[in-house]
């Protein structure tokens, strides 16, 4: 970022009437009704993770629509910029395309009587892609291509679950690509009211206790998996007394539990999957190890206890999430505060798992914001979106873009 900034109080309100800026916020206002078609089109087709090729495809479909230059990169990242040779520095705007639940039919996804939009993803992050197109079609529509050379959009794979950020993270590993990308705004679900300036950070690790298996009366007395399993998981968590008001906060949780066939049958394995998160990596890491000697105790216990076969406990890392932070006095907050001060918005610093999370780790500056509107329910099936007040997040949006892309210059 260049060192002679705009004056914080002023620079949101300075460029707002620039002609090319001026023209794309008022486009935002004028075509609400093109963003809330666009938005329901996008959430009907599926995309759980790990399976978001059909929705890459649509969205680059749109993106090639509106005029963007568009690739998919071999992550199935969908890569949209005004020009098919731009150089210089850049500024990404990104969303991700996954959700936790796809529709299983178009009508998962609907306008119920209220005029909200209903349905698995609709917010997040439906709400975020909405956003990303509809800035795709603010900018080219006010055919000021030059003043918006230095903006990469982005609609990214992988950020649910045990996508495990794969999509932001392909992105961050190309040297030549993240060289000149000097701040990610990355858009997450709805609202206007938080700014993620800290990464949230996780291990997530699958745990398989695996034995031979046999009948419950005539082979009892061999190493039982359920029970091995069981008791590392009570273990783990009574070993560790979590104080929700301790910081920096730590959390753990076993959110999966499979194992067995039959009541009357001894299993032949037996596998959790332990969430583990807090603020700081060094509690992540002594959590880890607290679990490492949670399963390896509760292996030599049911093995000491069997008089036939023994069972056998494995421990994989299935995701990790650094946890990370913006300093203080980072410009790219000072930017987004001065568009909220020029708007109206009242905003809050929060901590959270996003794709930020990836960039903050490795010292590129970036912030994750809603994308306007209202929406809640999110991860089920009764996830829902509210369109009021969108235009207001959009706006917030393209004015913290333009800042930061006059940072470049």
């Amino acid at each position: 970022m260049a060192a002679n900034l705009l004056p914080a109080a002023a620079a949101a309100g300075e460029l707002a009437e620039r002609s090319g800026i001026r023209e794309a916020l008022q486009w935002f206002t004028r075509e609400k009704q093109w963003v809330n078609e666009i938005h329901l089109q996008l959430c009907r087709v599926p995309a759980p993770t790990f399976l978001e090729q059909e929705r890459a495809e649509w969205i680059a479909g749109q993106f090639r629509t509106i005029g963007w230059h568009v690739a998919i990169d071999r992550a199935g990242n969908v890569i949209a910029s005004l020009h098919a040779a731009a150089e210089g520095p850049l500024v990404a705007l990104t969303a991700h395309l996954d959700t936790v639940i796809a529709p299983r039919t178009k009508d998962d996804v609907f306008i119920d009587r209220d005029g909200d939009l209903r349905g698995p993803g609709v917010s997040d992050n439906g709400a975020g892609l909405a956003a990303l197109l509809a800035v795709a079609k603010a900018v080219k529509s006010v055919q000021s291509n030059g003043l918006w050379s230095g903006l990469l959009l982005i609609a990214n794979v992988g950020e649910e679950g045990e996508g495990d950020l794969c999509g932001i993270r392909h992105i961050c590993a190309q040297a030549e690509l993240i060289q000149r990308i000097r701040a990610f705004v990355v858009l997450d679900g709805a609202a206007t009211d938080h700014i993620t300036t800290q990464a949230l950070g996780s291990r997530r690790f699958e745990i398989v206790f695996s034995g031979s298996g046999g009948h419950s009366w005539s082979d009892f007395g061999i190493g039982n998996p359920v029970h091995a399993l069981s008791r590392a998981i009570a273990s783990f968590v009574d070993q560790r007394p979590i104080d929700p008001r301790a910081t920096p906060k730590v959390s753990i949780n076993v959110g999966i539990i499979e194992g067995g066939a039959s009541i009357n049958a001894i299993p032949a394995s037996a596998r959790a999957k332990i969430d583990i998160r807090s603020e700081s990596n060094d509690k992540i890491d002594q959590l880890v190890t607290v679990l490492h000697n949670a399963v390896s105790r509760a292996e030599d216990i049911e093995n000491s206890r069997a008089a036939g076969a023994k069972v056998a406990a494995r421990i994989r890392e299935i995701g990790t999430r650094p946890a990370a932070r913006l300093p203080g006095d980072a410009p790219i907050v000072a930017r987004l505060r001065s568009v909220d001060a020029h708007l109206g918005i009242r905003s809050r610093l929060d901590c959270a798992s996003t794709d930020a999370n990836i960039p903050l780790a490795m010292g590129i500056p970036a912030i994750c914001i809603g994308a306007g509107g209202q929406g809640g329910g999110a991860h089920t099936t009764g996830e829902w979106y509210r369109s009021d007040g969108r235009d207001l997040g959009l706006k917030r949006v393209l004015l913290t873009l333009a800042l930061l892309i006059h940072d470049l210059e």
